[in-house]
């Protein structure tokens, strides 16, 4: 049975991608990190949205390829008030540590 489990995991895990995206510019205090998690819960992404300490919000998310191009939009659209200058975004396979999007 855990066979079973397994293998339908794996084949779950392979077409799921990993990508981390960081949005430098006027992004914090305007809730970006809330539009990415609500964006992310919509379209069933699992992963987390932070502020970090040099101005930037910072994303990982993973989920199919078309929930995370939704994603990538949003982050080089950001909310209202957003004035995003530079987004950085890298990809990998996915992981599977997360179970849910949350804001840290």
């Amino acid at each position: 049975m855990s066979l079973v489990r397994s293998s339908h995991a794996a084949q779950h895990m392979e077409h799921r991608t990993r990508v981390t995206c960081r949005i430098a510019g006027k992004v914090h205090g305007i809730g970006f990190r809330f539009g990415i998690r609500d964006l992310a819960t919509r379209v069933q992404l699992t992963g987390t949205v932070r502020n970090v300490a040099d101005g930037t919000v910072e994303v990982v998310a993973e989920g199919p390829a078309d929930a995370l191009e939704t994603l990538r939009a949003f982050c080089y659209r950001g909310p209202d008030g957003a004035n995003g200058t530079r987004v950085e975004i890298s990809e990998a396979p996915a992981t599977g540590e997360f179970s849910s999007f949350e804001i840290r």
